[in-house]
């Protein structure tokens, strides 16, 4: 293969080299005496991006999947009636996945539906199924749902299968339930213990493992940042790691008994870095331990709180997204959520979209032949570096608090992610962060999609505490703007018509196309229509035009009206508009943009509210509701 680096292709060669400073020199033309910190952007953990990083020729791959192998496609299985979950599980395997994950009622994973715990469905599910066909099977426990690995070994032994030959996952992860139901049955010591027991009990009967599991997924579900769920899950996994040796355990083979799960979501350099920066973490740990480093089993699931119920079939690039950047990341196993996931139990279609996606981009892509192909990259190794950095410092803090169990009873975990969530949740309601036909170009008019008619399972609320903290709640980003569009779907319902504004476009298109387009948006990510008019050109004639705007307001039935044009048609004929609007009865004026030498002389005139890019969206379009008298 040619060397481009010292034998440049010929077309390059007609080119003088670029320096960084020439590019700097490009850029400080374009900022026009801006400062240069303006192209820096920020992580929620406070990490900088820069707009260009040199390549980073030193670099070493991370160790992960052996060369040229694919990751395994996993694919849930959730259904609560196990007849039906049997029957998906074989469909999929017979149709390209590698892996089952089964979802059980009330785990991390559930969202809303799961399995049933006993052993007679455990059964029922597994139905057919070869488990020594180099199926991979992964576990997603509940309380409920503890015994299940061992109803599991008890399954393989009755069909004479060698467990060694099993791919099994039992998912073990005691401290997940302070995390998710705020309680734990047991205290650590004896959740410590039975950890040690069930995994000595499973290893004895000769399943391979891994076992237990850190799962970073509670974090990210919760709104955490990446460092926050690295840090989180390396501190649960030296949790067990402890645990495990002080059973008995050799701490060699204790650390073969591990493995990661992490959620994967639609930032794709973040996320390639987050699974990049969790196998350098945890060597370090191994480091730390007098080992060798070895390439720990990480599993990754694309993200809940990405997933929307509006506009669902943009949850399938997102999740595509996810998916390139957990394998290029070095993930060992890919959980695609089906993109009606948000919406209800989904259905064949949906699954095989999640099941499809992964295929394509391992069969027709190879995405998996290539080990770390974003190793060198400068802006993935900064952020791998960077990330391993804010992780170390939050295992830190955590270990000087006690270790993962004490933090989370003392609430220094939740207080870190509840900070981060507050922060997320003021830029989607400020559309900073968009949420592309939620918050951003919304489809009032969309055709819902079909899912299962099968009902969530209610979960029992854990009786016996032993253990307490305060749980962290499992948020969708999309909820807030949700809400406003379910009450919009409801006054359509009730009344035939949705809550509208209408949009009162002065001048000419040129003039007020850009902001009408921006209030469309604006008003309609949260279910409110826009009724758009453009009058006819009256060649100046102020009066004329604006006869016309009244009237086809009136005309409208909107209650709510939104002037859009250009700050020098606003400083012609806003004030007059907005007057003549107030006069035919609009209940309150708003205004597309915020025209600073303008601003006193229209609100004098009527306009109640200005909307400008960064503003709080949502509170904007929950005071139009109470305007209107709508609970959303």
């Amino acid at each position: 293969m040619t060397d481009i680096s010292t034998n440049p292709l010929p077309l390059a060669a007609e080119f003088s080299a670029a320096t960084r400073d020439d590019w700097l020199n490009l850029v400080r033309t374009a900022l026009k005496g801006a400062p240069f910190e303006r192209l820096v952007g920020q992580t929620y953990d406070g990490l900088p991006l820069d707009p260009l990083y040199p390549r980073q020729a030193d670099a070493v791959p991370a160790a992960g999947r052996a060369p040229a192998v694919p990751w395994q496609v996993m694919q849930r299985v959730d259904h609560p009636d196990p007849a039906a979950a049997n029957a998906e599980a074989l469909h999929d395997l017979e149709n390209g996945a590698t892996g089952l994950s089964l979802v059980f009622a009330g785990a991390i994973g559930a969202y809303g539906y799961g399995l049933p715990p006993g052993a007679d469905a455990l059964t029922r599910v597994l139905d057919g199924i070869a488990a020594d066909a180099g199926i991979a099977i992964d576990l997603d426990l509940s309380i409920p749902a503890r015994e299940v690995p061992l109803h599991l070994a008890a399954w393989v032994k009755q069909r004479g299968v060698k467990p060694a030959a099993v791919q099994l996952r039992t998912g073990l992860d005691p401290l997940r339930f302070l995390v998710t139901d705020g309680a734990s049955p047991l205290h650590w010591p004896e959740l410590a213990a039975l950890l040690v027991k069930l995994v000595a009990e499973l290893a004895e009967r000769g399943f391979r493992g891994p076992f237990a599991v850190a799962d970073g997924r509670v974090i990210h579900n919760a709104g955490g940042s990446e460092a926050q769920e690295l840090g989180y899950a390396l501190a649960t996994g030296v949790a067990y790691l402890r645990a495990l040796e002080s059973g008995g355990m050799a701490i060699e083979d204790a650390r073969r008994l591990l493995y990661f799960r992490l959620a994967a979501d639609a930032d794709q350099f973040l996320t390639t870095a987050k699974f990049r920066a969790m196998r350098k973490l945890w060597a370090r740990v191994e480091e730390a331990c007098g080992l060798a480093p070895e390439p720990a089993f990480i599993a990754a699931e694309t993200a809940w709180r990405m997933m929307t119920q509006r506009d669902p079939h943009v949850n399938m690039l997102r999740t595509t997204i996810a998916t390139v950047a957990a394998g290029i990341g070095g993930a060992d196993a890919i959980t695609v959520l089906p993109f009606t996931m948000a919406v209800g139990l989904p259905d064949r279609l949906a699954r095989r979209a999640a099941r499809n996606s992964q295929l394509i981009l391992l069969e027709e892509s190879n995405l998996a032949r290539v080990t770390d192909p974003a190793a060198g990259s400068g802006a993935i190794e900064a952020l791998t570096d960077r990330l391993c950095l804010a992780a170390w410092s939050l295992l830190q803090e955590i270990e000087t608090a006690g270790g993962a169990c004490a933090a989370l009873q003392a609430g220094l975990i939740q207080r870190k992610v509840g900070d981060v969530r507050t922060a997320r949740a003021a830029a989607i309601a400020a559309r900073k962060d968009a949420i592309t036909g939620t918050s951003e170009y919304p489809n009032l008019a969309e055709a819902p999609v079909q899912v299962l008619d099968v009902a969530p399972v209610p979960m029992t609320p854990l009786a016996a505490k032993a253990l307490s903290a305060e749980p962290l709640p499992r948020i969708r980003l999309a909820e807030p703007f949700e809400r406003l569009r379910d009450a919009s779907d409801r006054v359509l319902a009730e009344t035939g018509a949705r809550p509208k504004v209408f949009l009162a476009n002065l001048g000419t298109a040129a003039e007020f196309t850009p902001r009408a387009s921006f209030a469309k948006n604006f008003f309609e990510s949260g279910g409110i229509e826009a009724v758009s008019f453009a009058p006819p050109s009256s060649a100046g004639d102020v009066a004329a035009e604006l006869a016309v705007i009244v009237a086809a307001f009136k005309r409208s039935g909107a209650s709510l009206a939104c002037l859009c044009s250009s700050n020098a048609v606003y400083g012609r004929n806003a004030a007059a508009a907005a007057q003549a609007l107030k006069s035919a009865g609009a209940s309150h004026l708003y205004l597309a943009g915020r025209p600073r030498d303008q601003i006193d002389a229209l609100a004098q005139a009527g306009v109640g509210t200005f909307l400008a890019a960064g503003s709080d969206v949502l509170a904007t379009l929950r005071g139009a509701y109470a305007i209107l008298g709508i609970a959303p």
